[in-house]
C-alpha cells in the first residue's frame, strides 16, 4: 500500500519533535484534549471492517456520553467513508469500540471521535486486502513494555515505520508496583482490582510514543501474563490466590476497556475470547493464539506455589505427559483445523518462546527447562508441529515475545533428533523496555541448542518484517538505550526465510 508523500513527512517530523513537545506529536495529540487524554486506536483490520477505539477521560463524566465517530479517505476529512455514534458508559470505563463496515479493501482511511465539544487526535489506519489480492505485508511485533524500566524508545521509531500491521504480543501492562529506584514511576502498588488496573492502562496510554504508534496503524493483539498477574496459567495464579476468578475477570475487563477489540469479544465474567485468524489476500493466514486462558497449570511448581520453575526432565515427569495442553484442547484443534495451504504463509502470533531451549545438555540426560513456556508443555508443541509436518506446509512463521531477548530459531517435529526435517521458523522478538537475563548465561546455553541461530538478551526493541510470495525479511531493531527516550535505533542482524524451505538465512 502506498502513502502519500507529505503525509509520511509530517508524520516523521511529529515524531522528531516529541523530545520537545510531546503535544506536536502528529499522530498521537492534534490538540489539548482532556477527554481523548489516552489518545485512539485502530485494530482487527478486515477487508471491508476494522475496529476503532478510545476512551473518554477527565472528571465529571455523565454516566453515559454519546461520542461520533468519522472515518475519511483523506487526512483533511473531505471525503467521509463512514460515520457513526457509539454510546460510551461508565460501566465500561466510557470506552469506545466502532466497527465501521462495508469499507474497501487494502484501502488507507483516516478516524477520529468527538465528544462533549471536544475532537481526538486524527488515526491513521487501512482494510486488509480483498481476498484475491496479491498485496504484499509490512509488519512489526513487539512485547513487554514494562513502564518503570525505561522510556517507549522502541514506539517513537516504530511510528515512523511504514508498516500495514502491528502486532503486539502480550505484556502490554505490568501489575507489579513501581520500584523505589526507577527510572519511571506509576501511582499505586500491585494492580488487582478493576479499579487499578483501569489506572494501570491509563499510565501507560499516556505515553505519547505508544499513542503515536497506535495511531500509525491497525494492530493485532494477544495478551501474556502480565495483563492479568505473573505466571498465571487459566484460573490459578502464582501465589495460589482464593480468589482469583475475580481477579481475572477485572484484568480481562480492564484490557477490553483499553484495546480495539470488538464488542463481541467484550468479557463474560472471567472469559474472554482472543483468539482470532486474519487472512491478507492470497499472501498469508495471521493466526492469533491465547496460550494463558486454557492452559494446565506448570509443571513441578516450588512447594506452595504455583507459576514456573526451572526443572531437570529427569526429575519431573509432569513435562512428558501428554495429556497437558498449553492452549487447550478446543485451541489446539482450532489451529489444527485452520491452517491453510492455499496460501504461501501461516504467521502464528502467540505469546513466547516455542524452540526448546535445554539450559544444561540434553545428550547426558541432563535437560533442564523453563516450565511456563513451551517447553514446559513439550508434548502439545510436539502436536501442534507435528500437524504442520503432516500437512506439508512451508511457509509456517511462529511469532513470538515473553522472553525479553531477541531469538531465531528452527523449529523442528522433533526436537530429540538433530536429523529431525525443519518445519517452520520462528522470531521471538524482545522487549520494549523489559529487561532479560545476562547475555552470558545466555551463552553459555547455546551450544546445547544447535537450531537456535540468534539469541541476545541485551537488546531492546522490535523485530520488522517485509513479507512477499516468495520470501520474508525480517530486521531486528534495536534501541541504543532504552533509559533515553531519544534513544536512536539500528539494525542489529536480518534474516530471510524462503516461501519454499523453512528455516532462518542470516542476511
Amino acid at each position: 500500500m502506498t502513502r502519500p508523500t507529505a503525509l509520511r513527512r509530517q508524520l516523521l517530523q511529529g515524531v522528531a519533535s516529541l523530545c520537545f513537545a510531546p503535544s506536536l506529536l502528529r499522530f498521537a495529540l492534534a490538540a489539548e484534549v482532556p477527554r481523548f487524554a489516552l489518545g485512539i486506536a485502530s485494530g482487527q483490520p478486515r477487508a471491508s471492517s476494522m475496529v476503532h477505539w478510545t476512551r473518554l477521560t477527565g472528571g465529571n463524566l455523565p454516566e453515559q456520553v454519546d461520542v461520533k465517530w468519522e472515518l475519511a479517505r483523506d487526512e483533511a476529512f473531505t471525503q467521509i467513508a463512514a460515520r457513526g455514534t457509539e454510546n460510551a458508559q461508565a460501566a465500561w470505563a466510557h470506552s469506545v469500540h466502532a466497527e465501521p463496515s462495508g469499507l474497501e479493501p487494502g484501502r488507507r482511511y483516516w478516524y477520529r471521535f468527538t465528544a462533549l465539544g471536544q475532537q481526538s487526535p486524527a488515526g491513521r489506519t487501512a482494510t486488509a486486502p480483498a481476498a484475491h489480492s496479491t498485496a504484499t505485508l509490512n509488519f512489526a511485533i513487539a512485547s513487554c513494555q514494562r513502564w518503570d524500566a525505561g522510556h517507549f524508545a522502541a514506539w517513537r521509531h516504530m511510528a515512523q515505520e511504514d508498516l500495514d500491521v502491528i502486532m503486539f504480543l502480550g505484556d502490554y501492562i505490568y501489575e507489579y508496583p513501581s520500584r523505589p529506584d526507577a527510572l519511571r514511576r506509576h501511582e499505586g502498588t500491585v494492580a488487582n482490582t478493576l479499579d487499578t488496573y483501569r489506572a494501570r492502562y491509563a499510565t501507560y496510554k499516556s505515553d505519547p510514543a505508544l499513542q503515536a504508534a497506535h495511531a500509525s496503524a491497525p494492530w493485532l493483539m494477544v495478551w501474556d501474563d502480565h495483563e492479568v498477574s505473573n505466571d498465571y496459567a487459566n484460573l490459578q495464579s502464582q501465589d495460589l490466590e482464593a480468589n482469583f476468578e475475580r481477579r481475572r475477570a477485572a484484568a480481562y475487563q480492564a484490557y477490553w476497556e483499553h484495546m480495539p477489540f470488538p464488542k463481541s469479544a467484550r468479557p463474560k465474567g472471567p472469559d474472554m475470547r482472543i483468539t482470532g485468524r486474519f487472512d491478507w489476500g492470497t499472501l498469508a493466514r495471521i493466526h492469533l493464539l491465547d496460550d494463558r486462558q486454557y492452559r494446565d497449570a506448570q509443571a513441578c511448581p516450588k512447594a506452595g506455589r504455583g507459576g514456573s520453575a526451572t526443572v531437570m526432565q529427569k526429575a519431573c515427569a509432569e513435562l512428558s505427559d501428554t495429556r497437558r495442553t498449553l492452549l487447550g484442547a478446543e485451541q489446539e484443534q482450532w489451529l489444527a483445523d485452520g491452517w491453510d495451504s492455499a496460501r504461501p504463509w501461516n504467521l502464528v502470533a502467540q505469546q513466547t518462546l516455542m524452540a526448546r531451549f535445554s539450559w544444561r545438555d540434553p545428550s547426558n540426560g541432563d535437560a533442564t527447562y523453563w516450565t511456563d513456556g513451551w517447553d514446559g508443555y513439550a508434548p502439545a508443541r510436539n502436536r501442534l508441529l507435528g500437524t504442520v509436518a503432516d500437512k506439508k506446509l512451508k511457509g509456517v512463521v511462529v511469532l513470538g515475545g515473553d522472553v525479553h531477548s531477541n531469538y531465531v530459531a528452527d523449529l523442528k517435529a522433533n526436537f530429540d533428533d538433530e536429523k529431525s526435517a525443519v518445519v517452520a521458523t520462528e522470531f521471538c522478538g524482545t522487549s520494549i523496555t523489559s529487561t532479560a537475563m545476562a547475555q552470558d548465561r545466555i551463552d553459555g546455553a547455546r551450544q546445547f541448542n544447535p537450531h537456535i541461530r540468534y539469541a541476545r538478551g541485551d537488546q531492546r526493541g522490535y523485530m520488522r518484517f517485509a513479507l512477499d510470495a516468495a520470501h520474508l525479511q525480517v530486521k531486528l531493531r534495536v534501541v541504543d538505550n532504552a533509559m533515553n527516550i531519544n534513544s536512536n535505533i539500528a539494525t542489529a542482524a536480518q534474516f530471510q526465510v524462503e516461501a519454499s524451505q523453512p528455516g532462518a538465512i542470516a542476511a
